[in-house]
């Protein structure tokens, strides 16, 4: 029996996939009014937007965030590109000269491409972006391009991990990074003061800024090989659960990261504090960075314990938390990553820091301070009596379009007190109603459904009505 045969009650329905989500207005309507928010603040401070793909190679992702994080090792969705027929129809001749399938000469760096692909190249949809960002920054040659680079991107990622309370396994971030031949404290002060910002625009109040500095390529070793022989100590080693105990050799700094309840005496009191470890160059570098944001009155909290697990970060890192969002508190992070550009082919010398903030988690935090109401409210129903009404009610829903208000023009006729009644449902400020009285006299009725008054205008008066008055341009006493 076919699928449609069947009775609705044995029909096969198809659902979200575990860890994914269907976003409905109204929830749109806050998602867009965000995205939009960021976009403003972010231009302001004159960040441009990337958009790369959502998958790349998978050694991208193994090479930057690291082979042995649990991003690369347990949670990227990871699948083979398979290549086609006419990309593998290479006929290899004496004398090594290779031709495609039209006979065409291939060079031999085509054909090795060619020949890799035949054993099947991995790809993975981006767990982060930064990455990305950083491999576009080097396709496109973007170092020779005037001044630091500073992009922003908006858009989903994905992980296989556990979903849980804000965590999807499709999720979607806003992020941005600045590229370049510089690593003064200003640079990473002003990427802080603009989330700060963003924060003040979305109006939660309630959050702390956590900075600290993880040191430097001459440092950082040092203090990681110190963190691991303390973490090795069997009175600790012995209490901590298995996944720090099994990155006390892959990478110890994640245990300084650990939320378990049960391990963090052990990481307030007994592990050293890396900000008692660094050289004399990130001393200075953090000293500065504290001066500079001060300049720019934005308050934080140092936190020794603060670190970055991906391989790439080194010096600045920082966490934006909100007590509002329950013991999951994370809003935002990020951090400096001076050598990731080199590390994936690029040129030398080049410094970055950036962000990443989970929108899911942002939304909801705005949801929780309760004073952000966006919402897409319907302007003007137009309720449309008559077939002698129905050209005339599609040529007005056109015209207050074109004037960017949102209109609902009912495909079918409806009685005038159903279409009253929908309209209200829906939100709507106006009912603009056209009946037989209205074509009748060349005179359209408005109703304001907040307070009911409602008043007859000509057509020529439609779009003025809508229009906001233009204040005087005359001040007191003129």
């Amino acid at each position: 029996m076919s699928e449609a045969a069947k009775p609705e009650s044995e029909r096969r329905k198809f659902r979200a996939i575990k860890g994914t989500r269907d976003i409905l207005p109204p929830d749109s309507a806050l998602w867009n009014w965000f995205e939009k928010a960021a976009r403003s603040v972010m231009e302001s401070y004159n960040f441009g937007e990337i958009r790369t793909p959502i998958f790349e190679e998978t050694e991208l992702f193994a090479r930057s965030v690291g082979s042995d994080t649990d991003i690369v090792s347990k949670e990227m969705f990871t699948f083979p590109v398979v290549p086609s027929a006419h990309e593998l129809a290479l006929n290899l001749f004496e004398g090594q000269q290779q031709f495609n399938q039209e006979g065409d000469f291939v060079s031999t760096d085509d054909a090795q491409r060619f020949r890799e692909e035949k054993a099947g190249k991995l790809v993975s949809l981006r767990p982060e972006a930064t990455a990305s960002v950083c491999r576009a920054y080097i396709e496109h040659g973007m170092h020779t391009r005037a001044g630091d680079q500073k992009l922003y991107y908006i858009g989903p990622m994905f992980r296989r991990e556990r979903p849980q309370k804000g965590r999807y396994r499709q999720f979607y971030q806003i992020g941005a990074e600045v590229l370049g031949t510089s690593d003064v404290p200003a640079i990473d002060a002003e990427l802080i003061e603009m989330l700060t910002v963003l924060l003040e625009r979305c109006q939660i109040e309630k959050y702390t800024l956590l900075i600290n500095s993880i040191g430097c390529a001459d440092c950082r070793p040092k203090y990681v090989e110190l963190l691991r022989a303390k973490l090795r100590e069997p009175e600790i080693f012995s209490k901590l659960g298995a996944d720090s105990q099994r990155r006390v050799e892959t990478n110890p700094l994640r245990v300084m990261d650990s939320k378990l309840p049960e391990e963090q005496e052990i990481i307030e009191q007994k592990l050293p504090k890396i900000s008692e470890h660094l050289c004399a160059d990130c001393k200075t570098h953090y000293e500065k960075l504290k001066k500079e944001l001060k300049l720019r009155e934005v308050l934080f909290t140092e936190s020794p314990r603060l670190v970055r697990g991906l391989d790439y970060y080194m010096r600045t890192t920082f966490e934006i938390t909100s007590p509002i969002l329950g013991a999951q508190n994370a809003l935002c992070g990020g951090g400096r990553y001076d050598g990731l550009v080199e590390m994936l082919g690029g040129p030398k010398g080049i410094k970055g820091i950036g962000f990443a903030l989970g929108e899911d988690r942002f939304i909801d935090a705005i949801q929780e301070a309760k004073k952000i109401h966006a919402t897409r409210p319907v302007d003007v129903f137009v309720a449309w009596m008559g077939e002698r009404a129905y050209p005339t009610a599609v040529r007005l829903a056109r015209v207050l379009r074109g004037e960017k208000h949102t209109v609902e023009l009912p495909p079918e006729e409806t009685k005038f007190r159903k279409a009253l009644e929908r309209a209200d449902k829906m939100g709507a400020r106006y009912v603009l109603i056209i009946g037989e009285d209205e074509i009748a006299s060349d005179m359209l009725t408005i109703k304001r459904l907040a307070d009911g008054k409602q008043e007859k205008i000509s057509e020529e008066a439609l779009v003025d009505f809508f229009r906001p008055p233009v204040p005087s341009k005359e001040g007191p006493g003129n």
